[in-house]
């Protein structure tokens, strides 16, 4: 849904259609510490990166444009009192539709990570939804998009040790005991 909303912004920043976007990638958690990657991102076939900083996307507009993607879900809770369902409701049909054998999900899903680089944790990653499950890859971008993506985890590892400590979920060493698939 963040990937949207960054797609969402590049189409009323540039003003053409979404289709003209393409690849729009945000990883990690979900607001404040999301990762939004310009890396990934094309704008009628050129990478997002070379407009950044040029006098078609100055570096301010597109910190203000980030802005609004990391706030996006915070923008709604203020306008409406609660959080919308339209957007999140779509996209799971997509991913329904993918795992019944469909067209592919196209954009970053929330999945289990444990990779030795992040480990234990759900977060926004590249995926695959097919009839066969979820499956993710390594996100590659800039070394910048890489810290935020770092700092995303280690914020979510501070919210699930939290949930730990609160005991709503068994502490990490006791996961394969509800999930054998978990070492």
């Amino acid at each position: 849904m963040d990937s949207t909303r960054l797609q969402h912004e590049l189409v009323k920043y540039f003003h053409i259609p979404a289709s003209d976007i393409q690849n729009c990638r945000t990883y990690g958690g979900h607001g404040e510490q999301m990762a939004v990657f310009a890396s990934t991102t094309k704008v009628n076939g050129e990478p997002l990166t070379e407009f950044i900083g040029t006098t078609r996307l100055p570096l301010a507009e597109w910190e203000a444009l980030k802005v609004r993607v990391i706030q996006g879900g915070k923008h709604i809770i203020d306008l409406r009192g609660r959080s919308s369902f339209q957007s999140p409701a779509y996209l799971s049909i997509e991913m329904i539709a993918a795992a019944m054998g469909g067209q592919p999900f196209r954009w970053p899903a929330g999945t289990y990570v444990s990779n030795g680089k992040f480990d234990h944790i759900m977060m926004a990653m590249e995926t695959s939804i097919t009839k066969d499950g979820i499956s993710y890859k390594e996100v590659a971008g800039s070394p910048t998009e890489q810290e935020e993506l770092e700092k995303s985890y280690e914020h979510l590892c501070k919210l699930r040790d939290e949930v730990i400590e609160m005991g709503i979920i068994p502490a990490i060493k006791d996961w394969h005991t509800l999930n054998p698939n978990i070492n």
